[in-house]
């Protein structure tokens, strides 16, 4: 016997219902998302120029900043995404 069951999609659980708490989630996770993109951006920018920062810590350092961008680009759009068209659908 085999299960035949599958699901294409999760549902998230919404964080408020009305519209103007939406549009502010929608506002804070932009903030909090361009903050991060312009402090991994600083961290990457400064490591890469700057030849006396090209020490193993500072390799480790831009890692992790790179690591940041990408789990950050990941997950905060698609939750401003629901945020502002009202949809708590992932594929």
């Amino acid at each position: 016997m085999s299960n035949n069951s599958s699901v294409s999609e999760f549902l998230l659980l919404a964080f408020a219902d009305t519209c103007e708490l939406q549009l502010l989630h929608f506002a804070l996770f932009l903030g909090i998302y361009l903050a991060a993109l312009l402090g991994n951006g600083l961290i990457l920018s400064a490591v890469a120029c700057h030849h006396r920062l090209h020490t193993p810590m500072y390799f480790f350092l831009l890692n992790l900043a790179l690591l940041d961008l990408g789990c950050i680009s990941t997950t905060l759009p698609k939750a401003m995404a629901n945020a502002l068209w009202d949809t708590r659908a992932i594929p």
